[in-house]
């Protein structure tokens, strides 16, 4: 039984052990290895995400080729495409493991058995979902109202997790910034 993903759940909701029990025999542990893919584009999302260790980024791959990562998953944190998820449509996006993960993977089919089942995690997953798309919204308006340095500054205060993990030129793609201003960065910032 997966100590962390109760962990999580009880942080939301109040569930009983046996209703625990229940609601983890509907996830499947999945081990990567580093830059292994979960999902590629154009392929169907067919299962939602939890980091139980690790980290996992979702990115498309643009018009000129270059990779441009949208959001990364670290421990106690959700990754699908949810559009590709919900609609079970082909993705525009690839969710990869930036380092070696363990994840806890929940197919369509078993979630909506295990809500039905258990109508507390309705709740949990809208508070989780509401939780990340603030989140979300906080990204946009500072990738619209911060600097280059003002970004990276306020991201390496408040995730500093992600600065000491994440490969450099992820951390770049991810900031909307070159890996060569974002050394430049670090460099100043350090000395």
């Amino acid at each position: 039984m997966s100590t962390v993903l109760q962990q999580h759940i009880r942080k939301f909701v109040d569930v009983s052990d046996e209703d625990l029990t229940s609601i983890l025999s509907y996830f499947e542990k999945v081990a990567l290895t580093k830059k292994v893919n979960l999902l590629e584009e154009g392929k169907v999302c067919k299962y939602d995400y939890f980091v139980e260790k690790g980290c996992l980024r979702l990115f498309f791959v643009n018009n000129k080729g270059v990779e441009k990562t949208i959001q990364f998953a670290i421990e106690n944190w959700w990754m699908a495409d949810y559009t590709s998820l919900q609609l079970q449509t082909p993705s525009e996006f690839y969710i990869q493991a930036v380092e070696k993960s363990e994840v806890l993977a929940i197919s369509v089919a078993n979630r909506e058995t295990m809500l039905a089942l258990h109508p507390k995690m309705e709740r949990y997953f809208r508070l989780v979902h509401q939780k990340a798309h603030a989140a979300a919204q906080y990204r946009t308006r500072y990738l619209g109202d911060y600097s280059k340095e003002q970004l990276y500054l306020h991201f390496s205060r408040n995730f500093p997790e992600f600065v000491q993990r994440v490969p450099q030129h992820l951390l770049a793609s991810y900031l909307g910034l070159t890996p060569e201003y974002l050394s430049e960065l670090r460099a100043r910032r350090i000395s």
